[in-house]
C-alpha cells in the first residue's frame, strides 16, 4: 500500500481530511471519504483502514460535541443497532463485494425518501403520529445503521436520515452522532482483527494519514459554527444521495 502511485495517496489525502470535516460537521459526509478509499485500495482493506481513520476523526468529535449527545436516543437505538450488526457481520461473510455495496445504495436512497416524505407531510396529526411511532424508527434506522456501518462503514447517512426524521437539532444531532459512532466504531474492531484486515501496511498507511483527519476535523469545527439548521439539513440529505448514487454504479 505503501507504493501507491502519487495519485492515489493525493485520493487518499483528500479522503482523509473529508473524514476529519465530516465527523466534526457534517455526519454522512465520510461515505464521500469511502468511496475514494474503495476506489483506490481493495474492498476489505479499504474497510479497515478507513474504519481506523474514523476513529481518528470520532477523538475530536467527542472533544467538540460529547456533552450535546441525547442519551434515550442512543439507548432507545442500542438494541436494533445491535441486530444489524450482527446481520451485517453474516452478508458481509457470505455475499459478494458487488451486491453489498448495491444492497446499501438501494437503502440509503429508500431513506432519503422516507425522510423527504416525512417532512414534506408535516401535519400535526401525522407529528404525532410520528411521534408514536418512535420506538419503530428507531427499530428500522438502528438496524439498518448497523448493518451497513458493519458492511461498508455506510451507516453515517442512515444515521443522518434517522436524526433528520426525528428533527434533531444541529448540536445535539452532532453530538449524538459523536458518540453513537465512536462506540460502535470500536466494537467493529475485534470483527475485522478476527479475519486480520489489520495488516502492517494498512497500519502504516493510515498513521500517514492521520494528521490529515486531524487538519479536517479542525476545519470542520469551524465550518460547523456557520451552518444554520436549514442549510445544515440540506447538505446532509444531498450528501447521502451522492454516496448512495456511487455504491449503486
Amino acid at each position: 500500500m505503501t507504493a501507491l502511485d502519487p495519485w492515489a495517496w493525493a485520493a487518499l489525502g483528500v479522503a482523509a481530511v473529508v473524514i476529519g470535516i465530516s465527523k466534526t460537521a457534517l455526519p454522512g459526509g465520510s461515505i464521500l471519504a469511502i468511496a475514494l478509499f474503495a476506489a483506490v485500495l481493495p474492498a476489505r482493506t479499504s474497510t479497515a483502514a478507513t474504519l481506523l481513520l474514523l476513529m481518528v476523526g470520532d477523538v475530536f468529535a467527542l472533544l467538540a460535541y460529547r456533552r450535546h449527545a441525547h442519551w434515550p436516543t442512543l439507548l432507545r437505538l442500542a438494541p436494533a443497532v445491535v441486530a444489524g450488526l450482527l446481520l451485517g457481520f453474516a452478508f458481509l461473510a457470505l455475499t459478494g463485494d458487488g451486491v453489498v455495496r448495491r444492497a446499501i445504495g438501494v437503502i440509503l436512497l429508500l431513506m432519503i425518501a422516507v425522510t423527504l416524505w416525512r417532512r414534506w407531510r408535516q401535519a400535526r396529526a401525522e407529528q404525532e403520529a410520528a411521534a408514536r411511532g418512535g420506538a419503530l424508527l428507531a427499530g428500522v434506522y438502528g438496524t439498518l445503521g448497523g448493518f451497513t456501518t458493519m458492511v461498508a462503514n455506510a451507516g453515517g447517512p442512515v444515521m443522518s436520515m434517522y436524526f433528520l426524521a426525528t428533527r434533531t437539532p444541529v448540536q445535539v444531532f452532532l453530538g449524538t452522532s459523536a458518540w453513537f459512532f465512536a462506540i460502535i466504531n470500536v466494537i467493529k474492531v475485534p470483527f475485522l482483527a478476527g479475519i486480520g484486515l489489520f495488516t502492517g501496511p494498512v497500519l502504516l498507511t493510515d498513521a500517514i494519514l492521520a494528521p490529515l483527519v486531524v487538519l479536517g476535523a479542525l476545519l470542520g469545527l469551524r465550518v460547523a459554527r456557520r451552518l444554520d439548521q436549514r442549510l445544515f439539513d440540506r447538505i446532509v440529505i444531498v450528501l447521502t444521495i451522492l454516496g448512495a448514487v456511487y455504491l449503486l454504479l
